[in-house]
């Protein structure tokens, strides 16, 4: 059965689908982030008939990767509150759906995927014992999160395109948190995952150098579009968005990306209760 949505300064997410940058925003994300997440689900054991759920799914690159690895005996249902990016692909079922309101009727589920939903959602923790206890015996629930980690600056043409990246990212941070999200969450997972009964519980953190021009430095200049008038507000001028935008796609610039954590997690065949 459904819950009301919820209300108040987190029953929005922060970033939204229907946005014209949002196409170039899951791009970035699919190209930084699918190896780390395919990386993760290869090393599971799953089979054939394998019934997954993809929580979140974005474009979908996930879900259609599953489908193909896993072939045509699995089930794959791909779920986001905006399915209008969710490129359809063999075997992937598209459910337009808020996992506020619960998981999606389904289950028992052998896999359950998300990532960068969570630390968004208030009352994540209680999403996330929601989505254990969704979970088939055996099942495996996989979840990736940004943290906060500082996007420390390596390189830069000069001491002001450094000082302008960091307080715009800092901006963003603070615009995000206001949104209700949470980028300490990602380091919560492991330990609530233990805590939910889940076993053979591990973590994966990946962070790299982020070039001038690269994708990484791209995803930055299509944040700052898509949370321009947020950033505004915050106080960021529009010439510091100027320059923000050119220090990120300079050739001299480096810094480091988004650290990317990954934590799974099995259901034993018995929840203890």
């Amino acid at each position: 059965m459904n819950c009301p949505a919820p209300t108040g300064p987190g029953d929005r997410y922060a970033f939204d689908n229907s946005s014209t940058h949002a196409a170039d925003q899951l791009a970035c994300l699919e190209q930084l982030l699918d190896p780390v997440t395919t990386g993760v689900l290869e090393q599971l054991t799953l089979s054939p008939y394998a019934r997954c759920l993809d929580v979140g799914a974005g474009g979908g690159s996930v879900s259609r990767w599953l489908a193909g690895h896993l072939g045509p005996g699995a089930r794959v249902l791909a779920t986001d509150v905006d399915t209008s990016r969710l490129a359809a692909g063999d075997g992937v079922e598209m459910r337009r759906h808020d996992i506020r309101h619960g998981p999606p009727p389904g289950g028992p589920w052998d896999l359950i995927h998300t990532r960068l939903v969570l630390l968004h959602l208030p009352g994540r923790r209680r999403l996330l014992d929601q989505l254990v206890a969704s979970l088939a015996p055996g099942g495996w629930l996989v979840v990736g999160e940004f943290s906060r980690r500082p996007l420390t600056v390596f390189t830069a043409a000069d001491d002001d395109d450094a000082a302008v990246f960091i307080r715009v990212i800092d901006t963003l941070i603070d615009v995000l948190t206001a949104h209700g999200a949470d980028l300490d969450w990602a380091h919560a997972v492991h330990p609530g995952m233990v805590d939910a009964g889940l076993i053979n519980v591990h973590t994966t953190e990946h962070a790299e150098s982020c070039h001038g021009g690269s994708v990484g430095a791209y995803l930055h200049h299509v944040n700052s579009l898509q949370k321009h008038d947020d950033l505004r507000a915050a106080g960021i001028t529009e010439a510091e968005l100027a320059r923000f935008r050119r220090v990120v796609a300079d050739p001299a610039f480096a810094a480091r990306s988004w650290q990317f954590v990954c934590t799974r997690g099995q259901r034993p065949a018995q929840l203890p209760t």
